[in-house]
């Protein structure tokens, strides 16, 4: 069996009432059983980065995106960015944060990198576990595509008029 077909005997099983899609709470549940328990805003967030069509849901193939993102974070987080960093305490300090966005790919200055870690340290220990630092990329790369929507120059800076500044917050939620 394909991996295309394998992602689909999974979606069809998370689709318990087989509408074609999923919601967050079923996305949700079938990352429990995986042992990754994130916040539904974080679910949320993730249906909203692929939700191609806007209807809050997931299909298919929005899945199938969303699952490639995913695999890219994992692989990438797992066996370099934390489990390099974590030295089997299973958490990760600020610095080693910061460490592993910049192995991902992500570069944050102090003020941004500060406020958006302490919002994804949902012990408020100074330490992110596994699935806060999951978190935390999603919403990190979130924010990148949207602001990449914007930045049409690709100058790294935007304008924004009150409307999309609307837009922008009504789809940032987390």
């Amino acid at each position: 069996m394909d991996d295309r077909a394998i992602l689909k005997d999974w979606f069809d099983r998370v689709d318990s009432q087989k509408t074609g899609n999923i919601t967050a709470p079923q996305l949700k549940g079938a990352f429990a059983v995986g042992n990754l328990h994130f916040p539904i805003s974080v679910v949320q967030q993730m249906i909203r980065m692929y939700d191609f069509d806007r209807n809050g849901t997931m299909g298919f193939e929005e899945f199938l995106e969303l699952n490639k993102f995913l695999l890219k974070l994992l692989c990438l987080q797992v066996q370099q960015a934390f489990s390099g960093l974590e030295r089997g305490r299973g958490f990760l300090n600020p610095d080693e944060v910061y460490e592993g966005l910049l192995k991902i790919g992500f570069s944050l200055d102090s003020p941004a990198f500060y406020t958006v870690c302490e919002s994804f340290d949902q012990t408020r220990s100074g330490q992110l576990k596994l699935d806060d630092f999951i978190s935390l990329c999603i919403f990190v790369q979130s924010a990148r595509n949207l602001f990449n929507s914007f930045d049409t120059s690709k100058q790294g800076r935007v304008t924004l008029d009150f409307n999309q500044f609307i837009y922008c917050t009504s789809n940032c939620r987390i």
